[in-house]
C-alpha cells in the first residue's frame, strides 16, 4: 500500500467466516461489525482500519492489550450474544451450501474458564528470544506476556518457552512450543528444532526441572516427566499423550460429552468411538454403554487404556488402532454397533461417512471442529437414508471463527411389507 493512498469512508454490510468486516463492495475490513461506518485506506480485497465513525449497538471495548496486533481473537470487539448468533449463522450457512434442511440450534457458550492448551513461537528478534503469536496473516511476532483467554494456569507460559528456547538457539531457528495445562502442572511439547544432542537434552531437562514443569517433550518425544501426567474429566482422568490432542476448553469437552450422552439415551449398549483420541467420549459413553475405541494414534490409545484400567464403574472398553482415513470401519463391522460416534481432526470423515451411509447402524452422532466438512459428510450421511436430527454448535473458541458442532442422525426403520 501506497504511503499517500486516499482514505474513504464505507458501510459494512456482513461479518466474514473469520470475523473481518465485509462492506458493501465486498471488501474485507478487519475490527468492524455490519451496519457500521468505518474510514478506510483500500489494499486490494483487504483495508487498512483508520477509524469507526458509527459504531454499531454490538460494539465492546476490547480486553486484550494485544488486541489488532496478535492475530487471534478478531472479534473481541463483538458483543457475546451477537458473536453467538454469528456462529450459529456460520453452521447454518454450511448446512445450507451441502443443502441440508436443518436450523442449527443456538450455539452453546463452552469457553469456561479459558482456553487450557497454548501454542507460542518463538524467534529471536534484536539478539534475544521473544515468546508470543503471530500477526494476522503474518510471519511476524507478536511477543506477550501472557494470553488473557487462557486459563490462568497458562500464564507463564511465555515466560517458560523463553528460558526453554535457550539451549535450542533463544529463537535463532523458528520453535514452537505447545504448551498445556495439566492436574500435575505445564505439559510443553517442543517443535521445529529437529533432533538435538545429548548435552542439550540435558539442558532442557534441567531447565524443566527449575520451571517445575509436568511433562517436557521433543516433537511428543518424552525427555522427562515427574509423574504421569493427567487430565481431570468428570469422574475420570485422562491421559493425553505428549503434543497430544485435547479440546480446547474443559468446559468445551464437558459440553460435547454432555450432548453426546443426551443423544445416546439410556437404552444403548455398543458404541463404537470413531477418532477416539484419549478417550474422553469413550470413558464417558462406557458409564452406560460397552463401547469400541478406534484410533490412529497408538500413544493417544495408550493412554485411553490406562484411564480405563484405572476408573471403576465403567462397562466393557475395547480398542483399536486403526488409521480411518485409509482403512475406514466397513458395513459388517458398524452394523454390530446400536450407535456410532465420530470425532474426526478439521479434514473431516470423508472415508469414514461413506462407509457409515452404506451401514444399518440406527444412531450415528457427528462431531466437528469445521462446518464445511461436516456439512459435506452429513451430506453423505442424509444421502444414505440417515435424517439429520439436531445440528448444535458448541462455541469453546471465543472471539474467533472456529466452532464446534454436534449432529444427531438417525435412520429411520425399513419398513416391512
Amino acid at each position: 500500500m501506497s504511503e499517500t493512498a486516499a482514505s474513504e469512508t464505507v458501510t459494512i454490510r456482513d461479518l466474514g467466516a473469520r470475523g473481518d468486516g465485509v462492506a458493501e463492495d465486498g471488501l474485507l475490513v478487519p475490527f468492524t461489525l455490519p451496519g457500521e461506518r468505518a474510514e478506510i485506506r483500500r489494499e486490494a480485497r483487504r483495508a487498512e482500519l483508520i477509524a469507526i465513525t458509527q459504531a454499531a449497538p454490538d460494539r465492546v471495548e476490547p480486553f486484550c492489550p494485544y488486541y489488532m496486533r496478535c492475530g487471534g481473537c478478531r472479534t473481541q470487539h463483538l458483543a457475546r450474544p451477537a458473536e453467538r448468533a454469528w456462529k450459529q449463522g456460520l453452521v447454518a450457512q454450511a448446512l445450507s451450501q451441502a443443502r441440508l434442511d436443518v436450523v442449527p440450534g443456538p450455539a452453546i457458550d463452552a469457553h469456561g474458564d479459558g482456553r487450557r492448551r497454548l501454542t507460542l513461537h518463538v524467534r529471536e528478534i534484536e539478539g534475544r528470544a521473544e515468546a508470543g503469536l503471530m500477526a494476522a496473516r503474518s510471519h511476524a511476532l507478536v511477543p506477550i506476556d501472557h494470553c488473557p483467554i487462557t486459563v490462568p494456569a497458562l500464564h507463564p507460559a511465555p515466560a517458560v518457552a523463553r528460558r526453554l528456547a535457550a539451549p535450542l538457539g533463544h529463537g535463532r531457528k523458528p520453535l514452537d512450543v505447545a504448551v498445556t495445562a495439566t492436574d500435575q502442572g505445564l505439559d510443553v511439547d517442543l517443535r521445529g528444532h529437529g533432533p538435538v544432542s545429548a548435552g542439550v537434552g540435558a539442558a532442557l531437562v534441567r531447565i524443566a526441572g527449575e520451571l517445575g514443569l509436568a511433562r517436557l517433550s521433543l516433537h511428543g518425544e518424552r525427555l522427562m516427566e515427574a509423574e504421569p501426567v493427567s487430565v481431570t474429566a468428570g469422574a475420570t482422568r485422562l491421559y493425553p499423550s505428549p503434543g497430544g490432542f485435547l479440546q480446547a476448553t474443559a468446559a468445551g469437552q464437558a459440553t460435547l460429552c454432555d450432548l453426546t450422552l443426551a443423544a445416546l439415551g439410556p437404552r444403548i449398549r455398543r458404541v463404537a468411538d470413531l477418532f477416539a483420541g484419549c478417550g474422553p467420549l469413550t470413558l464417558a459413553m462406557a458409564r452406560t454403554a460397552a463401547v469400541h475405541a478406534v484410533e490412529s494414534d497408538a500413544a493417544a490409545l495408550a493412554g485411553l487404556e490406562r484411564s480405563a484400567r484405572a476408573a471403576s464403574g465403567l462397562r466393557r472398553i475395547t480398542s483399536e488402532r486403526r488409521d480411518l482415513f485409509r482403512r475406514p470401519l466397513l458395513p459388517p463391522e458398524l452394523d454390530a454397533f446400536d450407535a456410532v460416534v465420530f470425532d474426526p481432526p478439521r479434514a473431516g470423515a470423508e472415508a469414514q461417512a461413506r462407509q457409515l451411509a452404506a451401514a444399518r447402524v440406527p444412531l450415528v452422532i457427528g462431531i466437528a471442529c469445521d462446518a464445511g466438512t461436516f456439512a459435506r459428510d452429513a451430506a453423505t450421511l442424509v444421502a444414505g437414508g440417515y435424517r439429520l436430527e439436531t445440528v448444535t454448535p458448541v462455541d469453546q473458541f471465543r472471539h474467533s471463527g472456529h466452532v464446534e458442532m454436534v449432529g444427531v442422525f438417525r435412520r429411520e426403520p425399513a419398513r416391512r411389507r
